[in-house]
């Protein structure tokens, strides 16, 4: 089994974490409680789970300039996930993430980001180096 992918280089700091996968998409503004640090659209593959410190990893980003900013209040909050990882972002959410200090990476080369990583598994997501890692 291979425990390290690779991907663009990405936004932020080294981070470890635990996995939070869903073959969804990701929209900080419509799919969130942003208070209590859960995803609440009842039809979101992750609904009711906490994000919180999470290595969130899904197929998507969705969202213009309100969900890029939510993400910087997802942070100054204390309630935001550890990292993003997505097989395709947006530029909007990409400028947020930096701006939220939140680490970000996405187009991976091995495939399907969400099938490769599984709830539970711990990473150290590299945003440097392009590379998340299984551990």
């Amino acid at each position: 089994m291979k425990n390290i992918f690779k991907c663009h280089p990405g936004i932020g700091k080294e981070v470890e974490g635990i996995v939070l996968s869903a073959n969804d998409d990701f929209s900080a503004r419509y799919d969130l409680d942003r208070i209590k640090g859960v995803f609440s659209r009842p039809q979101h593959k992750l609904s009711g789970q906490s994000y919180i410190d999470k290595i969130l990893v899904l197929n998507g980003s969705k969202g213009g300039v309100a969900s890029a900013w939510m993400l910087y209040e997802m942070y100054a909050r204390n309630v935001a996930p550890k990292a993003i990882l997505f097989n395709k972002a947006n530029t909007i959410l990409a400028q947020g993430a930096a701006l939220a200090n939140l680490t970000m990476c996405d187009r991976f080369e091995d495939g399907d980001i969400t099938s490769l990583l599984k709830n539970g598994d711990r990473v150290i997501v590299n945003p440097t180096l392009g590379t998340v890692t299984i551990i």
